[in-house]
């Protein structure tokens, strides 16, 4: 397993079909090492607190694996050339990660870096603004079908992280996992009214 990028934003204006708002959601890959603190990545804004960062949602992390699904509906929904790239960090994470998949993934799962130990707290559930940036209103709903979601993280040990670097998985209680809180979640915002 590997960390292929750090992803950090700032929060600014972002224009959804909701009306005008602010938004960090745009993360772009950071070179060097980053700092990491008990709220997430040096650098990294969260512009609404009530639904991103936080303790338990310091970090967000996405399986690149996943890519290549994206690029061919945004290519499908007209809103990208086939074969466009995403850029990492497109989805909004901040660790674009190789070889962990949701499927893998259980709450209190924590993953171990070099210098920095991260555990797993709960999915990532679509909003507006991830429609906004992928540029169709259908993604929400492909998000909430596909169960391609990712995680959020807290910070169980401070420290830094570099692109690059491998970690490993180590297993926490392993009584409810990532797609099985994914799939509550969803029913409990009856997914057919969860597009943007």
């Amino acid at each position: 397993m590997k960390l292929l990028s750090l992803n950090r934003a700032s929060a600014q204006t972002l224009i959804t079909r909701q009306g005008v708002v602010r938004s960090a959601i745009r993360k772009q890959a950071a070179g060097g090492p980053l700092s990491v603190h008990e709220l997430g990545l040096e650098g990294d804004e969260q512009a609404d607190s009530s639904v991103h960062g936080g303790v338990t949602k310091a970090i967000y992390a996405y399986p690149s694996e996943h890519y290549p699904f994206w690029q061919t509906v945004r290519a499908q929904a007209q809103v990208a050339d086939w074969g466009a790239a995403l850029p990492w960090g497109h989805v909004g994470e901040n660790l674009s990660l190789q070889g962990l998949l949701e499927t893998q993934v259980w709450q209190g799962d924590r993953l171990v870096f070099a210098d920095c130990e991260l555990i797993v707290t709960e999915p990532r559930q679509p909003c507006f603004k991830f429609a906004a940036v992928m540029g169709f209103p259908q993604a929400v709903k492909l998000m909430a079908q596909s169960g391609y979601c990712g995680f959020y993280l807290a910070v169980r040990r401070a420290g830094t992280l570099r692109a690059g670097e491998a970690f490993t998985l180590e297993p926490g209680p392993r009584l409810v996992s990532v797609p099985q809180l994914f799939k509550l979640a969803m029913q409990r915002h009856q997914v057919g009214g969860l597009e943007a």
